[in-house]
């Protein structure tokens, strides 16, 4: 093989370029950054929201930068909507679809005692059921596309115990990445692998106005004082945030004081591994969940 034969083999193992790709919640935070990504490295992207003004005003953003990205406004939390989502990517990519990002999920912070019936299905649902029925769904257009892949976002409370203002969150989380390894497993005669990531604090613009998804998980005594909604897109269910998170000094410390880096995640830090995992070269990566942390979960007591 010529050294030019290998280059382009080289330069296909680690492209998206005419790739496909679904990114749920990519109208903020994370999903932002995942939608910016997986387009910048030449993927035809199809993302939703709930927000339509966000959605055009992203759209617009992205066709600016030349990227080739599609939207559609979408409650995930309608077992129809998902469906008729789920519909209109089928058609956009002729039946084919070659990257699912779950990206789509939030918590509502209370202490397991207070949590309702309804508290608990809300979560469940938002979760962990969308994201298992997304996948469902596009299951036949990720194997028709002969190498699918599927990226649960996940969390670090699903490794690690945070606080009692987790507990149900955790366990979503906890289900999603056993999710993630059985379906590895099941749908890897149909050649889709199947990984998570799951990050710690991330700086998005979001976090500058609550918890969302960049996982700033607190200690209890702060965070019950601060009835916290954290959201990884638009999902609102029925709490509220309005201060300032990251301009909370104290928050902010007893965060970086926990990561053995010392300092917050960057978005670009979380979308450059969902990439990763995308890109054709890792094709015997399946199963996995990925901790983009700092270290944090891997800390333990520290003398320094």
């Amino acid at each position: 093989m010529s050294q030019q034969e290998n280059n382009s083999s080289r330069d296909k193992r680690w492209s998206l370029q005419g790739m496909t790709a679904l990114v749920t919640g990519g109208t903020k935070g994370l999903g932002y950054a995942i939608v910016g990504e997986l387009a910048a490295l030449g993927a035809i992207v199809h993302t939703c929201g709930r927000n339509r003004d966000q959605l055009h005003e992203n759209l617009r953003e992205w066709k600016a930068k030349g990227f080739k990205v599609t939207g559609s406004v979408c409650d995930l939390c309608s077992n129809a909507e998902r469906e008729k989502l789920v519909e209109e990517v089928s058609s956009l990519f002729d039946g084919k679809l070659d990257i699912l990002i779950n990206n789509a999920g939030g918590n509502i912070h209370k202490e397991t005692l207070d949590y309702t019936t309804e508290d608990f299905v809300a979560l469940v649902s938002t979760n962990l059921g969308s994201a298992f029925h997304l996948s469902q769904l596009a299951h036949p257009l990720l194997k028709a596309s002969g190498a699918g892949r599927i990226v649960f976002m996940s969390s670090i409370s699903s490794v690690v115990s945070i606080n009692a203002q987790y507990t149900i969150y955790s366990a979503t989380k906890g289900a999603m990445n056993q999710l993630t390894r059985n379906l590895a497993c099941e749908w890897a005669k149909d050649n889709i692998r199947v990984n998570a990531v799951a990050p710690w604090s991330i700086r998005t613009p979001l976090t500058e106005h609550c918890n969302n998804v960049g996982e700033s998980f607190l200690s209890p005594e702060i965070v019950s004082s601060k009835n916290i909604l954290k959201t990884s897109n638009d999902f609102a269910l029925k709490y509220s945030c309005t201060f300032q998170l990251l301009d909370d000094e104290i928050i902010r410390k007893e965060v970086v004081n926990r990561t053995p880096m010392k300092r917050f995640g960057e978005p670009g830090e979380v979308s450059s591994v969902v990439a990763f995992l995308c890109f054709p070269a890792p094709g015997f990566l399946t199963g996995q969940v990925i901790c983009i942390d700092g270290g944090m979960s891997v800390n333990g007591f520290s003398m320094g």
